[in-house]
């Protein structure tokens, strides 16, 4: 049996059988006799499951449906990212773009609908990020907190997880190939321009503000102080 196929017969074994992250798996000789395969089949199947965070493999104590995150596919497109780059791509560009337009896209959804608890605590990671800024201390946590924050209103957990896939690879990746930081009181207005707008209500204005954030972004990815490391 193709090693292929027999990992889409245990991801079916997990669906059919309906088990959530943290369940555990029939054992190897069961599997082996369910699925009509050799122990090194199993065994292979498996590995190459859990690199995909579908299963979790825990010695002397079994194999469980893993937490499906998205950590597989935040390693690839980091990769996948730095690979480019260094051949003269414009791969690291072409992820924000990716950004860019999720975020512009669902941003004008939350434009006078958000809660006023989440406005709050957006208010209060705008105000964290004018602290840090004043300092002289790194924003990245905090903006990655407001991002999350933000779309959080729109109540789907897939959807956050994405965002933060992409958000985790660029940040990642940018850290390593980007020479020049934004003024982060360049940061902070942008910021607070966002939330100004989803506050307001007025959806092309917060369209306008993601747009402008992306833009800064953009402009520093493109000038000539890229690193090719």
């Amino acid at each position: 049996m193709a090693a292929r196929d027999l990992q889409e017969r245990i991801k079916k074994l997990i669906v059919d059988q309906r088990l959530p992250s943290g369940a555990p798996l029939p054992t190897e000789p069961e599997l082996m006799r369910l699925l009509g395969a050799s122990r090194n089949s199993v065994r292979e199947s498996l590995k190459a499951l859990q690199a995909m965070g579908i299963v979790e493999i825990r010695h002397g104590f079994g194999t469980y449906v893993g937490s499906m995150s998205f950590a597989p596919m935040i390693e690839g497109l980091a990769f996948r990212t730095v690979a480019g780059h260094c051949r003269g791509e414009d791969s690291l560009l072409q992820l924000l773009e990716l950004r860019e337009a999720m975020e512009t896209g669902l941003v004008s959804r939350l434009a006078g609908r958000l809660p006023e608890a989440d406005l709050v605590e957006l208010e209060a990671l705008v105000r964290r990020m004018e602290r840090e800024a004043a300092e002289g201390a790194g924003l990245a946590e905090t903006d990655r907190a407001f991002h999350a924050t933000l779309y959080r209103g729109l109540d789907n957990v897939l959807l956050g997880e994405v965002l933060e896939a992409f958000w985790e690879a660029f940040h990642r990746v940018q850290r390593d190939l980007v020479d020049a930081p934004q003024d982060p009181r360049v940061t902070c207005r942008q910021h607070r321009e966002i939330l100004d707008a989803v506050r307001s209500g007025d959806s092309l204005r917060a369209e306008r503000a993601i747009r402008e954030h992306f833009g800064g972004v953009r402009t520093r990815l493109t000038r000539p102080a890229v690193s090719h490391r």
